[in-house]
């Protein structure tokens, strides 16, 4: 599925029931909750929701929580006046000032220190906030969305996150499944991803051979969409400049041009306890094969498989297939 402008690759049912979450949320002013493991994608997400809302021609400001020092904490995000502090010799704007109507992301937000917290939780209450050394009080129009890779229910029972910062920013939440839960989106992903890393290697040509899908597909990807990118990357890098980039062969990219955590991760899955598959995950295959091969002929492809047009149009898009 795509937007206008973003892109964002979901064939796996986990993924398309995320992606119907978004629209629905999307055009809502309501402040969001995305949560996820590294790597998976959220502030990809956070993107596509802003895109598809109303708010896409305004600004989208993303502020990493994580970078900010404690000790500017309050004029990056609020802004100061001339003279609010030793060194402030002119105004400054806020992050909050600048989100004017549009999207504030607030990255890795389980990082802010206890005083950043209670100084969002004013934000989020209220709605509003005064620069540093000024007295007028500015009124927030921006979207605010939180991204974390933390179980903040967790960190509450710690005394590490608010509980009632918690509780504010858990009206509308997102959960982005990590990759080995959405397993129909990993090749799709790969190929997506190798598009731009073709380009920026100067490898046009450059294709994962059989074996190097069949292995892609039986990792787990404990890095998610993170560690598959990178390990794309170094596949490229290692596996040299090619035969096909010659013009003398295809230019495949082999198991071998992959991490070795990848390769022997993969066949340790490979096994003939952990190959077994369900019935759905075989119906899944033949169908998308029998789909490939007669070019997305609905009527031939049910003719081989055995099954009436419209029940080949219903699996189609049970499985997400295009």
């Amino acid at each position: 599925m795509t937007s206008e402008r973003l892109p964002w690759i979901a064939h796996d049912p986990a993924s398309l029931r995320l992606l119907e979450l978004a629209e629905k949320v999307a055009g809502a002013p309501t402040t969001l909750l995305i949560t996820g493991e590294s790597g998976t994608g959220k502030d990809h997400l956070a993107r596509l929701i802003h895109e598809l809302g109303p708010r896409r021609d305004a600004p989208y400001l993303k502020i990493d929580c994580a970078s900010l020092p404690p000790q500017l904490v309050e004029s990056e995000l609020f802004g100061h006046e001339r003279g609010a502090f030793t060194g402030a010799v002119e105004r400054k704007l806020g992050r909050f000032e600048l989100g004017g109507n549009g999207t504030i992301v607030l990255d890795e937000v389980a990082t802010l220190s206890p005083n950043a917290q209670s100084k969002l939780l004013r934000i989020l209450q209220e709605r509003a906030f005064e620069r540093l050394g000024g007295t007028e009080t500015l009124k927030i129009a921006a979207r605010i969305i939180a991204l974390t890779n933390v179980d903040l229910p967790a960190a509450v029972q710690a005394g590490s996150f608010r509980e009632d910062l918690y509780f504010r920013l858990n009206v509308l939440t997102l959960t982005v499944p990590p990759l080995r839960e959405r397993p129909a989106d990993i090749l799709p992903l790969a190929e997506h991803l190798l598009v731009g890393l073709r380009a920026a290697h100067g490898r046009p040509h450059a294709q994962l051979s059989d074996s190097a899908r069949r292995m892609l597909a039986a990792y787990a990807w404990p890095g998610n969409v993170r560690e598959l990118k990178n390990a794309l990357e170094r596949a490229l890098v290692f596996s040299g400049v090619g035969r096909g980039a010659a013009g003398t062969g295809p230019d495949l990219l082999e198991p071998g041009n992959f991490p070795e955590s990848v390769r022997a991760a993969a066949a340790g899955r490979a096994s003939p306890v952990a190959g077994l598959r369900s019935l759905e995950e075989v119906e899944r295959e033949v169908i998308a094969a029998t789909l490939e091969a007669t070019h997305y002929q609905i009527s031939r492809s049910a003719e081989i498989l055995g099954i009436s047009r419209k029940t080949l149009l219903e699996k189609r898009k049970r499985y997400g297939l295009k």
